[in-house]
């Protein structure tokens, strides 16, 4: 993704939105295919350097992560539209201010590792319960469930984050747009409210 300076998250600002936000959209290029799997899932950053998730054993990203194990996991959202007058430079037409829409986006470029052992998928689901459903019981006492799901181990190689918030505008303009936002009250404008402060 393009991203200017304005807009670059740090390493630590990028990691901080991804461990409040652990919903994502894994890619898996594959080789020689004419588009990537792309799949909505649920992960677990377990640290700073991996994540870890599970799936059905039947999903179609299994392959392509066979066929290359670079994949990246997409965490964008929410997103909130800035119609073009709220951008116009106060003495000009609002009607030639030009508009955009403030976002949040991380992605983690990643090496994937198949988890098949049964053990390790427990591991997998053991840590995404914990920090979901810390009251559910052990998914041990549910064995056969496991063959029916792999586990997937991911190391973060790379970290890229987008805060698309104007960045490169001057206070005075930030707080206008605040101002709107937290009248219009729209979705995703509370989400970019911190970002104009």
């Amino acid at each position: 993704m393009l991203i200017h300076p304005w807009d670059a998250g740090t390493e630590e600002q990028s990691l901080a939105y991804v461990r409040t936000n652990q919903f994502g959209q894994l890619i898996a290029a594959g080789r020689g295919r004419d588009v990537p799997v792309v799949v909505p899932t649920q992960f677990l950053l377990a640290d700073d350097r991996t994540i870890v998730l599970h799936l059905a054993r039947p999903n179609p990203v299994w392959a392509a992560i066979e066929e290359n194990p670079k994949v990246v996991l997409s965490v964008a959202g929410p997103w909130s539209y800035i119609p073009g007058a709220w951008r116009a430079e106060p003495g000009t037409d609002p009607a030639l201010g030009v508009p955009t829409t403030y976002y949040s986006a991380v992605q983690l470029l990643c090496h994937a590792e198949i988890v098949t052992e049964a053990e390790d998928k427990l591991d997998v689901l053991r840590g995404q319960l914990a920090h979901l459903d810390p009251g559910q019981g052990d998914p041990s006492r549910m064995p056969r469930l496991l063959p029916g799901i792999r586990g997937l181990r991911l190391t973060v190689e790379e970290i890229r984050g987008k805060f698309k918030y104007d960045g490169h505008k001057d206070a005075a303009h930030r707080a206008r747009v605040a101002e709107r936002l937290a009248e219009r009250r729209g979705p995703g404008d509370a989400a970019a409210l911190p970002y104009l402060g």
